[in-house]
Parts: structure tokens; C-alpha cells; sequence
């Protein structure tokens, strides 16, 4: 199949981008990288009137330290995260899971914001965005507003984004010394959707761990903070007793349903080896 006739603008500023919204009566989509979109536009899964175009949108690009804040521009491309020095310095979780997703020609295409925005429950850096605690910066006719990670997701490919509004920034708070991350997923081949995944970000001194954040994907319709997993092992040594406390303890976090591919249990299952995993490599990461 072959998309439907819309018209394209490729506005040069955000005022531009509303307004191009506001003339097609809401009846627009934003595109930036395209990875998601343009399939759904080529299986007619979306037919807007008109294409708006935000790659031109300078507010939108670029990586920079505020003080102790990491702002991402949403423009940001996947395979950027490996590069940039700034991320892998002070948000070094989004480079441990850039590797990850999908393929190379993806990533020299695909957008962090374009990814956070499509919040698809199996991808790696909308849960990476919780683990961070970042905060998204969101334009809209009437302004800035910033909505936390923790409320930004809220269902299946549902977010704080309102019709019309463009996701602008992502504001990271900084990994300083004492930070200490750690990434894995689990796929049937490498490049595909994870059947569960994951990342932590924390704090150590010595053998203790401090403010662990942990978040999950491929585990329910949103990217999952592990609350009950992260209280287990906060300052708490890593050792095997805790370990399988915060992996029992998950069992609490999560829920995740049958599907065609993998049954809710294995799902789970998975989802105890993997906290396994990642809690044995916060261990031993410097």
C-alpha cells in the first residue's frame, strides 16, 4: 500500500509548527525521524491532511549541560546517544541501551523525542526516561510546560501530550560520581522488539546502594517504574539475599497479560532474570 495524498509544511520555528496544526483543524501529524510513522502512513494506519515537518525547528536540536540538568533536543538521533560526549558522560543509561534498538540505518534516522513521544511500550528509551528521572519538555499554543517521566506515560501509546502539542526537550539530571547504571534486554534476535528489558540507575557508596531507580519495558502497556524491586535493594549491598528479595518483590511491580507470542508467566519469569542480571551488574560496574 502507498499513503494516502496530504499536504507537507516544514515550519522554522514552534510558533510556525501550532499554527500549521491549527490550519489543518487538528487534522495533522507531526514527523520527525519517521521510523514509526511513515509505516503507519504507507499501511494507511494514519492519513493525516497534512504532514508537519519539525526537523527545521532549531529549539528542537541539540545537546546541552544546564547546570546539573542534561537538555536532549527531541531532534536527537538514536545513534547520536553513542556518540555525544555529554550523554555518555552524564546520561551514560540512554548510551547503554542505544545499541540496542533496532538497527544502524534506524538509529541514523530515528529521534529520542520521536521515539518518547510514540511511548511504545517495548521500546528501550521511554523506560530509560523513567529510570533517569527526566522531565519532558512539552510546547504548546499557551506556552512551556514540563510533565516528570513518572507522569508523562500513561497507556498504551498514550501520553501527557495534548493534540497539537510538540515534545521539545528532554531535561535529564546529570549523572555525577557516584551514579552507577546498568542495561539489558532479552529478544529473540538482537535488532527485535525485547520480550523484556530493562535499565537501573543508582547511586553507591561502597558495596550500598542509594536511590535506585529501575525501570522495565515489554511488561504491560507503559514502560514500568519498579518501586517495590527498587525499595528491596536501597541502601542495601547487593548481595544474593537481596538480590532475590527485589526479584520477588517485582512480582508486585509488574503485570503483564497473555498475548500470541509469550504467556504473562513466562513474561514474568523473564522479568526476574533479567532484574537478576542487570542488580549482579550494578555490582560490579565502576
Amino acid at each position: 500500500m502507498k499513503a494516502r495524498a496530504f499536504a507537507y509544511a516544514r515550519p522554522s520555528s514552534l510558533a510556525e509548527a501550532h499554527a500549521a496544526f491549527a490550519g489543518a483543524d487538528g487534522d495533522a501529524s507531526y514527523i520527525s525521524g519517521g521510523q514509526s510513522l511513515v509505516p503507519a502512513l504507507a499501511m494507511r494506519l494514519q492519513a493525516p491532511q497534512v504532514l508537519i515537518d519539525l526537523c527545521a525547528i532549531p529549539e528542537m536540536r541539540g545537546v546541552r549541560l544546564d547546570g546539573e540538568t542534561l537538555r536532549i533536543g527531541a531532534l536527537t538521533r538514536h545513534a547520536e546517544t553513542l556518540t555525544e560526549p555529554l550523554i555518555r558522560t552524564h546520561a551514560p543509561l540512554l548510551t547503554a541501551a542505544a545499541p540496542f534498538v533496532a538497527h544502524p540505518a534506524i538509529r541514523n534516522r530515528g529521534t529520542v523525542g520521536g521515539s518518547v513521544a510514540l511511548a511504545d511500550p517495548a521500546s528501550e528509551f521511554p523506560a530509560m526516561m523513567l529510570a533517569m528521572g527526566a522531565e519532558m519538555e512539552i510546547s504548546g499554543v499557551d506556552g512551556m510546560r514540563r510533565v516528570a517521566a513518572d507522569d508523562f506515560f500513561q497507556d498504551l501509546y498514550q501520553t501527557a501530550i495534548e493534540p497539537g502539542e510538540i515534545l521539545v526537550a528532554l531535561h535529564v539530571p546529570a549523572a555525577g560520581p557516584r551514579h552507577v547504571c546498568a542495561f539489558d534486554e532479552m529478544a529473540r534476535r538482537r535488532g527485535d522488539y525485547a520480550m523484556v528489558g530493562g535499565g537501573i540507575l543508582a547511586e553507591r557508596d561502597g558495596a550500598i546502594i542509594d536511590n535506585p531507580r529501575i525501570a522495565l519495558f515489554s511488561v504491560g502497556p507503559t514502560a514500568v517504574r519498579a518501586r517495590n524491586a527498587e525499595a528491596e535493594i536501597a541502601g542495601k549491598a547487593l548481595d544474593a539475599d537481596t538480590i532475590a528479595a527485589a526479584q520477588r518483590a517485582l512480582d508486585t511491580d509488574i503485570d503483564p497479560l497473555d498475548d500470541v507470542e509469550i504467556p504473562a508467566a513466562m513474561r514474568r519469569h523473564l522479568a526476574r532474570v533479567l532484574l537478576g542480571r542487570l542488580l549482579r551488574k550494578l555490582e560490579t560496574c565502576s
